[in-house]
């Protein structure tokens, strides 16, 4: 088995990429087939051009973005017990009636 060589790619190239990404209506997958580069890397090329344009840190930002889940899988959690206390409260509530 062969060990499989990563390209590496030069910051003028992302930077074309992310351009024709945001000049073009094509789809990131037709740009990325058309450049033999793989979907996910124009995705995450754009989100740091973006931090960049930004102010911040493209570290920074998986950090807010890591943080910004999270925050949003707890609070679907949270809505969700709200929602079962909010039965549990009208279910005993009927009862006392």
């Amino acid at each position: 088995m062969s060990k499989r060589q990563l390209k590496r790619y030069t910051q003028e190239f992302k930077d074309r990429a992310v351009e024709l990404m945001n000049s073009t209506d094509h789809s990131v997958p037709e740009i990325a087939e058309q450049l033999d580069v793989n979907p996910k890397n124009l995705y995450n090329w754009r989100a740091q051009a973006q931090a960049k344009r930004a102010g911040g840190n493209s570290s920074e930002m998986v950090e807010l973005q890591k943080e910004n889940k999270q925050l949003r899988k707890e609070l679907a959690q949270l809505k969700e017990e709200q929602a079962i206390l909010k039965k549990a409260a009208a279910y005993f509530a009927r009862d006392i009636q």
